[in-house]
């Protein structure tokens, strides 16, 4: 299928490994050119010339730094001559207890994983509804919709994100101009950060690493991980002209983990 968005521009943060790199793949085989943002700018780099290697008519720019800092923003956005496409992507806070955290430590879970999108999108989305197409893409979590007791930060911050773009993404200024923002939320993916997960509870229960992996993988039917580049196959399509109908929506892809039916 010809996603129709060839030609296009898109802001793809966090986009130097994991899911956001699995996005900017998609994207960039579509012929969507691509600012790429990360704080670590070596890896930034390297994923940045295997995305000129497998997509040779496309343009890759690159912004390493804190896309959660007004600096990060303001240089992401400045490298992009038009945002077209949008997918707002952060680490997650780290997991807990809550009678740990103290307000610093709230903050910066809310600053990363819901003002900053939201931020982002407020000095998109207008340009996006005179121009006659956007398409934004949220990164949260599966947890939005299953919480999960040690992960407290992420759980409220993303889930504000989504109350927001619930509101947002009906505003008909948006919507009847082709402006679709919705969220995707992944379950466990093989990346980076799954694998340190799996790592510190290993330690923790002294127990080898592969069948701490191996007990992650049977909670979902599929029996499996996902992989990034199947999570940004759904993500360019999110993004593709042919989903301009599709708006408000949180989307799971976690390999039937989730059991409810709504």
């Amino acid at each position: 299928m010809d996603m129709g968005i060839a030609g296009r521009w898109a802001l793809v943060c966090a986009a130097s490994k994991g899911l956001g790199k699995g996005c900017a793949q998609a994207l960039a085989a579509e012929g969507v050119h691509l600012v790429i943002t990360a704080r670590g700018a070596e890896a930034l780099e390297a994923t940045a010339a295997e995305l000129r290697s497998a997509s040779p008519g496309i343009t890759v720019r690159t912004v390493a730094g804190d896309i959660t800092t007004p600096e990060g923003r303001a240089a992401a956005l400045a490298a992009c001559p038009q945002v077209d496409i949008l997918v707002n992507n952060a680490g997650g806070p780290p997991p807990g207890d809550f009678r740990d955290w103290d307000r610093a430590a709230w903050i910066a879970a809310l600053d990363a994983n819901m003002l900053t999108p939201i931020e982002l999108i407020k000095a998109v989305v207008d340009g996006m509804a005179e121009r006659g197409f956007g398409r934004i893409v949220n990164i949260t979590s599966g947890a939005v919709k299953a919480p999960i007791d040690i992960l407290g930060l992420s759980n409220g911050a993303r889930s504000g994100l989504t109350g927001f773009i619930a509101g947002l993404s009906r505003q008909p200024r948006l919507a009847s101009r082709n402006v679709t923002i919705n969220n995707l939320l992944p379950g466990a993916f093989d990346t980076d950060r799954l694998r340190k997960t799996m790592e510190g509870a290993a330690a923790k229960s002294g127990q080898p690493l592969e069948a701490v992996m191996d007990q992650r993988r049977q909670v979902a039917p599929a029996r499996r991980f996902g992989s990034p580049a199947e999570f940004g196959a759904l993500c360019a399509y999110v993004c593709s002209a042919q989903a301009g109908f599709l708006t408000g929506q949180n989307l799971l892809i976690d390999g039937g983990a989730y059991p409810g039916s709504f």
